[in-house]
């Protein structure tokens, strides 16, 4: 009598070799809808499995806390093919070319690209998916190419030949990520479709058309790992063609860097040194929205709260009491004091009132306290000692409320310091200016000097009997602002054990203010670079105009971990990189003893 297969040698032979190091990404494929439910055409799994990746197939249900649970597990989506959306989900009424609806994907869909999207979890979509992508991200479709579409000369793109050939040809954009996924700036395609893209949007712009101009191709506009095709790449690969397959190997390998990165930032604390969200309060007071409201919800407001800091995967953030520098009589300085405290006040209720998913942290301790209990955290800081006034009592009140650091100036002189936008009045630090320091070191509050001139900068650096911190201030040689920090500066920072924190203000990372993502890649570089890794960390300034494409919100901080892994920043580095180094010297300062 036959053994038959030997299905359990078989298994026990795979098991004795699977090593447990290697794990691929596993990419989420949008389930089609049939009439048996649920169903997946074979060439979207095949052609992922082929590119090293994990399938795993997400059925059509609008639970929006199951499809939130279900992008926590996967490391990229694949969006697939098929029936046409309902146009009146987009505000529009169908015309009568439009095809067969799948009611129960609409939603679903529309919901889980936004939620990846906000997560930077790379994104394919084909076909269907390249029409759900942009309407979810601010575009439009044309419901029906052949009454719709205002070009004479349109080729036939719902053809009836078998889905593995090619049927016509795209025209790729160079310089575009398609270009460099391809490698080539023309493309035979497959072609089954009467939709098609209308407008990108913002977030999205056009890589590859049609002859007739017909968008056949999409990408991101913020370097984010976004792209469609109007095209089925998957079916390819059914008659052994392997054509596209560089497609899916640009997925997989996206999502292997995705899944790289948040496992570094489970691991370890991220720490933004430096976010202006309470300049937003006024604003949203004023709309009907409290701070605490601010902070829970996403309303738009505010570039950093606890949706997007849960999305870019941000434990902590040093938010600060602003004050834009005033008159300087004695009225004005206490208004200014009191304001501050006023500030400290919003953040905290702020807080408070979100106490189940946020707190207040006082020391480096405490943020990792609250990492390992699934908190985020919120420090406080003082942007301007115009605060102090002139009363060198308040440094000691401000540090006894749990103020973590100082900025010592603004944008003008004040009675402490001269700024990198003043007159000169002291020609660097006063004497007043100087018992600030001290008091500051005695009590254990950071010393921080971004805003200030270089003669102020270096007089600081003397005075002080611990490291001072920049914690907003990028390279002056990569941008020459008055704002930014010279290699001297940076060097000399670095030998006294102090840190600097690399900003995201459009204007300190390029002279044309045209900066993006890589210009805070390259700015890190360069400082690394010139101080050590030891001395740099990260200060998005986020609500104080700082963020740019790529990283313009909490919810994209884990891009920047994603680029750094790229420029062959290593994990310790990141740990330093994003808050560790900053914490090493809150420490220093904070258990120093006069």
């Amino acid at each position: 009598m036959s053994k038959g297969y030997d299905w359990l040698g078989r298994y026990e032979e795979f098991h004795g070799k699977f090593d447990r190091g290697k794990s691929k990404p596993v990419i989420g494929i949008t389930g089609n809808f049939g009439d048996k439910g649920c169903e997946l055409a074979q060439g979207y799994y095949q052609s992922v499995l082929k590119a090293g990746g994990i399938p795993l197939v997400i059925p059509a249900y609008e639970d929006m806390e199951t499809l939130a649970a279900t992008l926590e597990r996967i490391d990229g989506l694949l969006l697939s093919g098929g029936a046409d959306m309902n146009p009146l989900l987009m505000g529009e009424e169908p015309v009568p070319g439009l095809g067969g609806i799948c009611p129960q994907r609409d939603k679903a869909e529309l919901w889980l690209i936004r939620m990846a999207y906000n997560r930077q979890i790379p994104i394919m979509g084909i076909c269907r998916g390249i029409q759900m992508l942009a309407c979810a991200l601010g575009g439009s479709v044309i419901q029906d190419l052949n009454s719709q579409y205002k070009e004479d000369s349109l080729i036939k793109h719902s053809q009836q030949l078998a889905r593995e050939y090619a049927s016509h040809t795209v025209w790729i954009e160079e310089n575009s990520l398609l270009h460099e996924i391809i490698g080539e700036t023309q493309l035979a395609v497959n072609s089954f479709h009467h939709q098609a893209v209308c407008e990108t949007g913002s977030c999205l712009k056009v890589s590859a058309r049609a002859k007739d101009g017909v968008i056949e191709a999409i990408e991101s506009t913020e370097h984010k790992s976004v792209l469609g095709v109007q095209w089925h790449p998957e079916c390819f690969i059914l008659n052994g063609d392997n054509c596209m397959m560089p497609l899916f190997e640009w997925l997989v390998k996206e999502a292997v860097s995705f899944a790289g990165a948040r496992r570094i930032h489970r691991q370890v604390l991220t720490l933004d040194s430096h976010c202006d969200t309470p300049m937003c309060f006024p604003k949203a007071i004023g709309m009907g929205i409290s701070p605490s409201q601010l902070i829970s919800s996403r309303t738009g407001l505010a570039l950093v709260d606890l949706h997007k800091m849960h999305e870019g995967m941000l434990d902590a953030s040093i938010m600060v009491a602003y004050l834009p520098q005033g008159e300087r009589d004695e009225a004005s300085l206490e208004r200014a004091n009191r304001n501050a405290h006023h500030i400290l006040d919003q953040i905290e209720g702020m807080v408070a009132d979100n106490a189940d998913a946020l707190e207040i942290a006082r020391t480096p301790e405490d943020l990792y306290a609250l990492k390992g209990q699934g908190k985020k955290a919120i420090m406080t800081g003082v942007e301007n000692g115009y605060a102090v006034g002139k009363d060198i009592n308040n440094v000691k009140k401000f540090r006894d409320r749990g103020v973590v650091y100082m900025t010592l100036c603004h944008n003008g002189d004040n009675d402490i310091c001269d700024s990198a936008r003043g007159n000169t009045e002291h020609n660097g630090v006063s004497q007043f200016g100087e018992q600030v320091i001290r008091e500051m070191n005695r009590v254990g509050m950071m010393v921080d000097l971004s805003h200030a001139s270089e003669k102020s900068f270096f007089d600081a650096l003397e005075i002080s009997a611990t490291p001072i911190v920049c914690s907003h201030s990028s390279s002056k040689a990569l941008c020459n602002h008055p704002r930014n920090l010279t290699d001297g500066q940076l060097l000399a920072l670095a030998r006294k054990g102090g840190v600097a924190q690399v900003t995201l203000y459009e204007g300190f990372l390029r002279v044309d203010g045209k900066a993006s993502i890589l210009d805070a890649v390259e700015h890190i570089r360069h400082m690394v670079r010139v101080m050590g890794i030891e001395h740099v960390g990260i200060g998005t300034d986020f609500d104080g105009d700082g963020g740019v494409p790529g990283i313009a919100s909490a919810s994209e901080v884990i891009n920047l971990t994603r680029m750094l892994l790229r420029n062959n920043f290593s994990e310790q580095d990141l740990r330093l990189l994003w808050g560790g180094n900053f914490l090493r010297v809150m420490k220093e300062i904070q258990n120093f003893k006069l």
